[in-house]
């Protein structure tokens, strides 16, 4: 049997339920065990008139079963009635208890990986959690750093900074930072996807790159050494080079992975080249974690045409690294 793979669904309020339900006839297999309140599929399912049938399980380490329209669920209870595309703060601590749930499992051994889908970052915080996201939740989980990389058939990109106001970027484009990160980068590429040497290519911060200083001074001071430094270390790294021109064909080709210095710099051009199949797979972890690239999607609950193929690559992708981390 395949090894087990922790689903958390996110806001219960949200498109997670609703996912969930419709890939339960062809995606949903006997080692995927879904973290959530049982009620939410329930009636979820009623909702889209989709047959689904729920094995619930006692205890974390019970054997999954498997049946046509069968999901294995580990219970927990919602904390307020669930209203379907309304999101309740008041429900933040059940979505962070499904999270943790997941990620203790992995750490226990008890799952080989998670896939989560779509939270609310606002609503988490108006609940109580001080979160940016549930990268970082799970890096101080873990107690780990972490790095976002967004992945599809055909590009991998990944961050230098994450969740954090664009003014705040530069102070933490330090020499040690990106060292650090690309040094992480670099091993998970290795022993999660089996890639030998990987090719990391790093963009510069400023317009241009700096233009050699003139429209900022990061990429001298700053990146250019750093990547000489990694490159010293036996990396295969090449940069920093102007952003706008960072994915074009050639690029995307020669290197097996794109490193830009902050959020917007790198997400937009990804989900641009196929949205629907991008995932969010977090490096630097002691667990394997793959999400869905998409939000809570409230406009779209219960009415049945959602577009599942981000969490299907999802489960996909958290399979294939899993078998490759063995």
């Amino acid at each position: 049997m395949s090894k087990k793979i922790a689903i958390t669904l996110g806001d219960p309020g949200g498109i997670g339920p609703d996912i969930c339900v419709l890939m339960v006839k062809k995606y949903i297999k006997k080692y995927h065990i879904v973290i959530t309140d049982p009620d939410l599929l329930i009636h979820s399912a009623k909702k889209l008139n989709k047959k689904l049938y729920i094995n619930k399980l006692k205890n974390i380490g019970d054997a999954p079963k498997s049946g046509e329209c069968l999901v294995n669920v580990l219970p927990i209870k919602l904390n307020k009635k669930n209203k379907p595309g309304y999101m309740n703060p008041d429900n933040a601590s059940f979505v962070i208890r499904a999270i943790e749930t997941a990620a203790t499992g992995c750490l226990n051994c008890n799952f080989h990986s998670m896939v989560t889908g779509p939270i609310s970052k606002s609503i988490l915080n108006k609940g109580g959690f001080k979160i940016s996201g549930h990268t970082e939740l799970l890096a101080k989980l873990c107690n780990s750093n972490s790095i976002m990389m967004l992945m599809n058939d055909r590009l991998k990109v990944t961050l230098q900074t994450i969740h954090i106001p664009l003014q705040k970027v530069s102070k933490q484009i330090t020499k040690k930072n990106i060292i650090e990160k690309i040094k992480i980068i670099n091993n998970d590429l290795i022993n999660r996807f089996g890639l030998r040497k990987p090719k990391i290519l790093v963009c510069g911060l400023n317009p241009h790159a700096g233009e050699e200083g003139i429209l900022g001074n990061e990429e001298i001071r700053i990146i250019k050494p750093a990547i000489d430094s990694l490159r010293k270390l036996g990396i295969n790294i090449d940069g920093p080079v102007p952003a706008d021109t960072a994915f074009i064909a050639k690029f995307v080709k020669e290197y097996d992975v794109i490193h830009t210095m902050y959020h917007d710099q790198g997400l937009p051009v990804i989900k641009y080249d196929d949205f629907s199949k991008t995932t969010n797979v977090t490096l630097g972890l002691p667990i394997i974690r793959v999400s869905v690239d998409h939000g809570t999607a409230t406009d779209l609950v219960g009415k049945g045409n959602v577009d599942i193929s981000s969490f299907v690559q999802a489960l996909k992708v958290a399979r294939d690294i899993s078998k490759s981390a063995s």
